[in-house]
């Protein structure tokens, strides 16, 4: 599992949601949210996310449920969003990344929320929770990269403070690279 201090007051999001650590039970329904996100995705247009359709799982979502890396929101009983927050690089982030930073950096993939919240500012708050609700000793950034033919989505992340830090193209296409420094405890 993975080492943090929590820094929100008793896990509470906002108003009505609370944060958690995802456990191998939670599993399931995790997959569904992504799924059912991948399915919403596909509804406008996008690509994005589409191998989680053909059950292919880049980012081995059980496995981060296992190590502590997925936080899960919850309005009563029911999943509203996730996020995966980790603390060692994966292959995908050092091809996007190159080899420098990584040691101080959490990289935050898999943002989603369930479809009943849109409009709610959920994943927003999700991503400013990443920030400051939650502390990973010996980092001090958090590192995400999207789609870079998402404008929306690009306009997302530097609203909620992340700075721009350049493109990256892979097979797969090309992705913006965000970053944010954080404050330590």
């Amino acid at each position: 599992m993975s080492t943090f201090t929590r820094t929100d007051h008793l896990g509470q999001l906002n108003a009505t949601t609370k944060a958690f650590q995802a456990k191998p039970e939670d599993t399931q329904a995790v997959l569904q949210l992504l799924i059912s996100t991948a399915e919403w995705l596909k509804s406008t247009g996008s690509t994005q996310w589409n191998g989680l359709l053909k059950g292919e799982d880049s980012h081995n979502t059980p496995e981060a449920i296992k190590r502590g890396e997925v936080y899960i929101f919850m309005q009563d009983n029911i999943l509203m969003g996730m996020v995966m927050l980790m603390q060692r690089e994966s292959a995908w982030d050092r091809e996007l990344w190159g080899d420098e930073g990584h040691g101080s950096s959490i990289y935050l993939h898999r943002l989603n929320i369930n479809r009943a919240a849109a409009g709610t500012k959920l994943g927003e708050h999700i991503v400013r929770w990443a920030g400051s609700g939650i502390h990973f000793p010996g980092k001090d950034r958090i590192r995400l990269d999207c789609i870079a033919n998402n404008p929306k989505l690009n306009a997302f992340y530097r609203s909620c403070g992340y700075s721009y830090m350049g493109m990256a193209s892979n097979p797969l296409g090309e992705f913006c690279k965000y970053e944010k420094l954080i404050t330590s405890l």
